[in-house]
């Protein structure tokens, strides 16, 4: 899929000067940087979910096994 990017120039130049030295397109080095950034950034989130139920005052496997009972006849 194609998307449209505006880059300062500063930035583009330094892509340049980075694609020349790896040997890479321009585009696969924004590919690596986007990857990169979301992988970061979806490791945080899965960090944040850790210790969701620590400030809860019941059970966490507790409360998950009586939300299962509802499911039995």
């Amino acid at each position: 899929m194609r998307t449209i990017v505006d880059l300062p120039e500063e930035q583009i130049e330094v892509l340049k000067q980075l694609s020349e030295q790896s040997r890479l397109s321009r585009a696969e080095l924004v590919r690596r940087a986007i990857a990169e950034y979301l992988q970061r950034h979806q490791s945080d989130q899965a960090e944040n979910a850790f210790g969701l139920w620590r400030h809860e005052p019941r059970d966490a496997l507790d409360y998950q096994r009586r939300l299962r009972q509802e499911w039995d006849p």
